[in-house]
């Protein structure tokens, strides 16, 4: 396993992170998975597990909390809170009074008294940058977390955090969290090259882009992944998005093979070979999936085998625009585009 240091906070963490959205419900994983997985996580040098308040509604947090116990000195845990925990409009945000709550939630889930990483879920466009910082500074001050971080921020939202910290002297966020993988490589055009300029360390959800480069999706075949069954419109090959996918993946596939290695393991290597990357967050649902990631930990990918990648899917290049997680607002509303 390699270790990187975590933007310029001097944590050490494992270039395989270990991302626990798929833990309970929506994975269809028990306790005994989650903490059969975990345990052999850690037992392959994976040191860092990234959850949220909103997965499962609290259920991975509780899972997670239960299988770390006893290893808590050997975790750099992490977890994310603002999307909705209810129906109430003050149950979700990054508003002072909500994080406050969903922090102390957050710890009494995970049975710990404090989390090394807490990061902001999605940009709340309700509340100020000045109001956030200024919570989250305070909470670093408690105790109650080390460091705070952003994820899925589109450019434009770091660089205003970045300067909101520094305008007012608040701490700053030293992490972002964006959606990364060989077929949706818009970051790279914009976000990496932020963070990297501000010396943030960057941990990439969806690596194996929600399934595609898992190995399970071949011409010919039907398509029947758990994220398939849970978002059939994004294996749907009647769209020419999907099919531009697919093409992309048989060629990918190619390339793996003839490299020696599995397409998880060139999705993998892919993404932790970006300099502007710390850490890939794998998102295994059972035990036969973590085994199958955790054989990416030592690759590394030759630049003969990055430059065929890129001739496949171009650099800064998104397959499907349209599944950004980010849309700026003026784009979806009208009013925000006329006088």
């Amino acid at each position: 396993m390699q270790y990187r240091t975590l933007g310029h906070t001097g944590l050490q963490v494992s270039s395989l992170a270990l991302g626990a959205m798929n833990f309970g419900q929506l994975g269809r994983t028990t306790q005994a998975d989650v903490s059969a997985m975990i345990s052999a996580a850690l037992d392959a040098g994976i040191n860092m597990i990234d959850t949220a308040d909103f997965y499962g509604h609290g259920e991975s947090e509780e899972l997670v909390g239960r299988a770390i116990a006893g290893r808590r000195d050997d975790v750099v845990l992490a977890t994310k809170a603002a999307l909705p925990m209810g129906d109430g409009p003050n149950r979700r945000g990054s508003s002072r009074r909500w994080l406050e709550r969903a922090l102390d939630d957050s710890l009494r889930r995970l049975g710990v008294d404090h989390v090394d990483l807490y990061q902001i879920h999605r940009w709340d466009p309700q509340t100020s940058d000045e109001e956030t910082l200024s919570a989250l500074t305070d909470l670093q001050r408690s105790g109650r977390i080390r460091y705070f971080g952003s994820s899925t921020f589109p450019a434009y939202r770091i660089v205003q955090a970045q300067w909101t910290a520094r305008q007012h002297h608040l701490g700053r966020y030293v992490t972002e969290q964006p959606s990364y993988s060989i077929l949706q490589r818009g970051i790279e055009a914009d976000v990496l090259p932020v963070t990297q300029e501000y010396g943030m360390g960057v941990l990439a959800w969806s690596p194996l882009a929600s399934g595609w480069l898992s190995g399970a999706v071949r011409a010919g075949q039907d398509i029947r992944t758990h994220r398939a069954g849970m978002m059939p419109q994004r294996f749907d090959l009647s769209l020419p998005v999907n099919r531009a996918r697919l093409e992309a993946t048989q060629q990918l596939t190619a390339v793996a093979d003839q490299a020696g290695l599995s397409l998880i393991q060139l999705a993998l290597g892919f993404v932790t070979a970006h300099p502007g990357v710390t850490a890939a967050l794998i998102g295994p649902r059972t035990p036969k999936h973590l085994q199958s990631q955790l054989a990416a930990a030592d690759t590394m990918l030759s630049d003969d085998v990055l430059d065929t990648i890129d001739r496949i899917v171009a650099p800064g290049t998104d397959l499907a625009p349209g599944e950004k997680v980010y849309t700026p607002p003026a784009l979806s509303n009208a009013a925000l585009r006329r006088r």
